[in-house]
């Protein structure tokens, strides 16, 4: 698995910086997309990522620089597909899922209906439901329509009203889907707007295959191996009975990724991650201010770097990659001719993991960040 930065910058995209958007590319190819800023478009093509690859879009919040790309996107995906409706319904129409606050659904529908924007592709949305504590106190100081329209876009399928669950310790969650392969939920952290953070449990997998084991007990090669690997006894042509323990390596445990939106206070998910006798293997946190700024950022609902460490610490995360900076870094100084840069936050946030095994990287646009399928590859 790969994590593609696309965007690391806040508010606004720069000559240096896009703003709010990264892809995690699977294993099997498929990619899956967090916040779609203004010009995701345009960066995603400097990666080895295939548009036509996403099948999952999670946005975390519905301020502009983590959304205002989005329909710009849907349209270029649709536009790249290059098959008649005929080779589309031969071949199965594409599915897109979409997760992120309620509102999403308003937003894409009304972008790609005043636009009259046809797609390739259907698509669905899951919109999360915001929990009192989410919403500030003039939150109804402005008037805004976060429902569902009652009409539905020529490409939307039938998505989903996602309700929080409650533990009995009175956490919350968002169950958003629960696969073969992945098991993910959301959790709310504070921000001026609802604001999600996603967390991605990847569940273990069959170890290796001892093909060579397996020919020694009279099994050559076949459908058989496939059974062994979905743990399941086989035969051989002589009787011999093959249990999956006799050539099947033991289970891979499964990654934990942690992608965060904008926030003051990640405090709110850490449960769903400390729970987790296996730790996170990686989290995505904003940084968008040094420690000198901590009033202003708590003011528009920011953390600084050192912030994103002590969460980092606190949910036993083995890489921190830290990304929404403010512009302010990468920017000449009035009063100085030194240049203000992400340094100085790297170095804030490693003085608050002295001590501990987590590892950090303030993320640049279009950095790479392969997860490690081993802990020899963690302490590189």
């Amino acid at each position: 698995m790969k994590l593609y930065f696309l965007g690391t910058g806040s508010s606004y995209p720069t000559r240096k910086r896009g703003v709010s958007a990264a892809a995690l590319q699977l294993d099997d190819g498929s990619v899956w997309l967090f916040d779609c800023g203004e010009g995701t478009q345009i960066q995603v093509q400097k990666v080895t990522v295939s548009r036509q690859r996403i099948n999952k879009i999670f946005i975390t919040h519905l301020h502009g620089d983590h959304l205002f790309g989005l329909p710009g996107l849907l349209c270029t995906i649709s536009s790249q597909i290059g098959m008649s409706k005929e080779e589309l319904e031969a071949k199965g129409t594409p599915v897109v899922d979409l997760y992120g606050p309620q509102g999403l659904r308003r937003f894409v529908y009304t972008s790609l209906s005043l636009s009259r924007s046809p797609l390739q592709f259907k698509y669905r949305i899951h919109e999360l439901v915001p929990v009192k504590d989410q919403y500030l106190e003039n939150w109804d100081e402005w008037d805004v329509d976060h429902s569902a329209p009652s009409v539905t876009h020529p490409s939307e399928l039938p998505g989903s009203l996602i309700c929080p669950d409650e533990d009995s310790d009175g956490n919350v969650h968002w169950k958003l889907f629960d696969d073969d392969n992945w098991y993910a939920v959301a959790g709310w952290i504070h921000h001026r707007v609802p604001s999600f953070g996603f967390v991605l449990n990847e569940k273990s997998r069959p170890g290796t295959l001892d093909k060579n084991k397996l020919i020694e007990l009279g099994l050559p090669p076949g459908p058989a191996y496939g059974q062994l690997k979905k743990g399941k006894s086989v035969t051989t042509e002589d009787g011999k009975l093959i249990t999956p323990d006799m050539a099947v390596g033991s289970m891979i445990p499964g990654k934990t990724l942690v992608i965060l939106g904008d926030t003051s206070d990640a405090s709110p998910l850490a449960h769903l991650v400390s729970s987790n006798d296996r730790g996170c293997d990686v989290v995505v946190h904003e940084a968008t201010f040094d420690e000198s700024l901590k009033e202003k950022a708590a003011e528009f609902g920011h953390s600084t770097s050192s912030q994103a460490a002590e969460f980092a610490k606190s949910i036993n995360a083995k890489m921190l990659i830290l990304n929404h900076f403010s512009q302010r870094y990468g920017r000449v100084s009035e009063d100085s001719q030194n240049e203000e840069t992400v340094a100085i936050l790297e170095q804030e946030a490693k003085k608050a993991l002295e001590g501990t095994s987590v590892h950090i990287k303030c993320a640049e646009d279009l950095f790479t960040y392969e997860i490690p399928r081993t802990s020899r590859e963690v302490s590189k």
